[in-house]
């Protein structure tokens, strides 16, 4: 049974997502400050995250979270916390969901990220090679550019595999979303645009030329096929 840890200083959100998902097959752990959280998030198969805690900022929780461990996370945000959510999903958040939400949304996606991560295990597949000596093998999950190792997170890894698997194409938002995210993840565009920009930045950071990762205008994104 999966066990999903449910971060919320607000009783009535956390007994409505654990209803709902204990209705679902799922085990629930609840905490409502980070120092819970801390205390109770050993063994949880995915975090549901509240962005704004009595003692601190969800974001340090995920920054801290990240260096440590790649179990999926999902950020709770009010609609005018944009600028939190793209924070959230570039350090290495799964998806996030509005508040208001509906619980059932919340299991809906808690099932789909948890399906999108175990498809990200290591399978027998051959390294994939790209311009800029750009590395990517599936069975470690380690990338590398000239040598360098990316410190990617799950999804920047999955964005950068799928563009090494057919370099010189121009992807269209929607087929990235399709081909990362899977058609089941009710995520948007914006959240296809963000992961594209950290991981360029991060490309940039090793040495690469900032133009291997292109923005086809009015159509999407595409990875250079020469160095």
């Amino acid at each position: 049974m999966p066990v999903v840890l449910v971060v919320d200083d607000e009783p009535a959100i956390r007994e409505s997502l654990a209803f709902a998902l204990r209705r679902d097959g799922f085990g629930i752990a609840e905490a409502a400050t980070l120092r819970d959280a801390e205390q109770r998030g050993a063994g949880a198969d995915l975090i549901i995250l509240d962005l704004v805690l009595p003692d601190g900022s969800g974001l340090d929780f995920l920054r801290a979270l990240r260096a440590r461990s790649d179990v999926p996370v999902i950020v709770l945000t009010s609609r005018d916390e944009e600028t939190d959510r793209v924070v959230g999903l570039e350090m290495g958040a799964d998806d996030y969901v509005l508040k208001p939400f509906s619980p059932r949304e919340v299991v809906a996606r808690v099932r789909a990220v948890l399906r999108r991560f175990r498809g990200d295990r290591p399978q027998e597949e051959p390294p994939l090679q790209g311009p800029g000596r750009l590395r990517v093998d599936p069975r470690t999950r380690r990338a590398a550019l000239a040598g360098t190792e990316l410190a990617l997170s799950r999804t920047e890894f999955n964005l950068l595999a799928a563009f090494l698997k057919a370099p010189g194409r121009v992807f269209e938002r929607s087929q990235l979303l399709d081909a990362v995210w899977g058609s089941d993840v009710v995520v948007g565009d914006r959240t296809v645009d963000v992961h594209v920009k950290a991981l360029r930045r991060k490309l940039e950071e090793a040495g690469g030329d900032p133009k291997l990762l292109e923005t086809v205008r009015g159509v999407g994104y595409r990875l250079r096929d020469e160095p």
